[in-house]
């Protein structure tokens, strides 16, 4: 029932105003009673000396009976609403204008009394005669009047008439009326207060109505909540809903990313499984023909079924590190250590690595570096294996009498080394998958018996470092590898 922000929020309010309303009667009600108090008190401090100088209460420093129950009966007449009590001088009530059926007391307390004649401040309660506990504003001076009083002439200026009186007014029309207004007044702020709150949380139910139709359909559509930008200007809901909006755009995207690599992943097994399948059959067929006819076999013809086998043995080696290294770089758990090191030299290394496998297919391989050498901050071990693969691909695609090159030159703040050949270059259909895993480029070449991992390999290992590679077809007609390093 209270799931709602909003439901939650009234549910607030109407405890809040119900709390309100009742330390409002509460507090008022206290206030009140002390106002009046203090009023009354304030008002009739000088009331019990009147009586006293007025009525002849004392004559000669004697205090007058017949006059005391004179004032009595007087008192209670013109003003029911007090209760005359005369006090010995330790308090002890010795005569009262009260229906002596109801004085429950026989003693009044006199410290505040004295504290009464000593000026302190007001309201100052005292004992009412009429119960055991309850006290109530006074007024009170000695008698007969001098240093040494007899007694006091204690005034209970609320007594039991004005008790009565004041029960009837609470229970009058017009305290009613007024309780009323209190409540249609409290009861309006109620009403004003829910349709606030309402107006206040619509984004918010909007919002949640957002988020609950993208749960709900599998994260893949999403209504906007912002419909306009709305800048560093908007509140806590404006700023929740654009990065809920955000989030929202990143999920679908990071979705849809993953659906594409799930269908790359199957394609990769399925091409794997095919690779793999190839050199795997060539070296079980050879094996199994030489272990079932090796007796029938020549010595020539089975040392040519078994370099057949190993060759085959050999590529599946080739390709399972490649497929293992690949791996490890796509789960980015290959760390390049970079520092600096002089490019052109590990280029010269690299060459002449190569030179001799150049000369056997009838290629020049040959290399332009500029006269001082760039440092670059790479990973040397990362960037010798990309030049293997790029110089190692590039002969295979050469015709005998070709030209492989390798350049070096800066730009941007970044080494770029160009390994050009003179062969038949790239087509336009292949040159978009050039980097793909196991594409293999279409088109005149010599079979290699790599997998096509070679260059999807480089591409990671140079993305790593903080380069990039890229491929196109140079104006001689041949392919281009393009790779970029960071200068130091």
């Amino acid at each position: 029932m209270f799931r709602t922000l909003y439901s939650r929020l009234s549910l607030a309010l109407i405890g809040l105003f119900l709390v309100t309303g009742l330390l409002y009667a509460l507090i008022t009600a206290a206030t009140t009673e002390r106002y009046l108090q203090e009023i009354t008190q304030h008002f009739n401090r000088d009331l019990a000396a009147r009586i006293v100088a007025d009525r002849g209460l004392v004559i000669d420093g004697e205090m007058d009976d017949k006059a005391l129950k004179k004032t009595f009966s007087v008192f209670m007449d013109i003003n029911p609403s007090i209760e005359i009590y005369l006090l010995d001088k330790v308090g002890k009530i010795l005569a009262f204008s009260a229906d002596p059926g109801k004085v429950k007391r026989k003693r009044v307390d006199l410290q505040p009394i004295q504290a009464f004649m000593r000026g302190e401040g007001f309201p100052l309660l005292g004992d009412d005669p009429r119960s055991h506990d309850r006290r109530k504003a006074f007024s009170v001076t000695p008698v007969p009047a001098g240093d040494m009083p007899a007694g006091y002439l204690y005034v209970v200026l609320r007594g039991e008439e004005y008790d009565n009186a004041e029960q009837a007014v609470q229970e009058s029309y017009a305290l009613r009326y007024s309780a009323s207004a209190v409540a249609v007044s409290l009861g309006f702020g109620l009403l004003s207060g829910l349709l606030l709150f309402f107006w206040l949380t619509r984004r918010v139910q909007r919002l949640s109505q957002v988020m609950s139709s993208f749960q709900q359909s599998d994260f893949t559509r999403h209504e906007q909540f912002t419909k306009t930008d709305t800048g560093p200007g908007g509140d806590e809901v404006d700023r929740l809903g654009a990065a809920f909006d955000e989030m929202a755009s990143r999920i679908i995207d990071q979705w849809g990313q993953l659906k594409e690599q799930d269908r790359l992943r199957r394609e990769l097994v399925a091409q794997v499984s095919h690779d793999l399948r190839t050199p795997l059959a060539a070296l079980h067929g050879y094996l199994e023909t030489v272990n079932m006819k090796g007796e029938d076999l020549n010595e020539a013809r089975r040392d040519e079924y078994l370099g057949i086998a190993l060759n085959q043995s050999e590529r599946l080696k080739r390709m399972v590190e490649e497929l293992f290294e690949l791996a490890q770089l796509e789960a980015r758990d290959t760390k390049p250590v970079c520092e600096p090191m002089p490019l052109a030299e590990l280029v010269q290394d690299v060459i002449q690595k190569f030179q001799l496998r150049a000369r056997q297919a009838g290629v020049t391989l040959d290399w332009q570096i500029p006269e001082t050498s760039p440092f670059v901050n790479a990973d040397f071990a990362l960037t010798e294996r990309v030049l293997d693969n790029l110089i190692a691909n590039a002969p295979d695609h050469v015709e005998e009498g070709g030209r492989v090159t390798l350049q070096i030159t800066e730009q941007d703040r970044q080494a770029v080394v160009n390994v050009t050949d003179s062969g038949s270059g790239i087509s336009e259909d292949d040159l978009p998958h050039i980097f793909d895993p196991f594409y293999k480029k279409r088109g005149t070449g010599k079979e290699g018996g790599h997998a096509g991992l070679g260059l999807a390999i480089a591409q990671r290992m140079v993305e790593l470092q903080g380069g990039h590679i890229t491929a196109s077809n140079s104006e001689g007609g041949g392919a281009c590898f393009s790779f970029t390093l960071p200068l130091v």
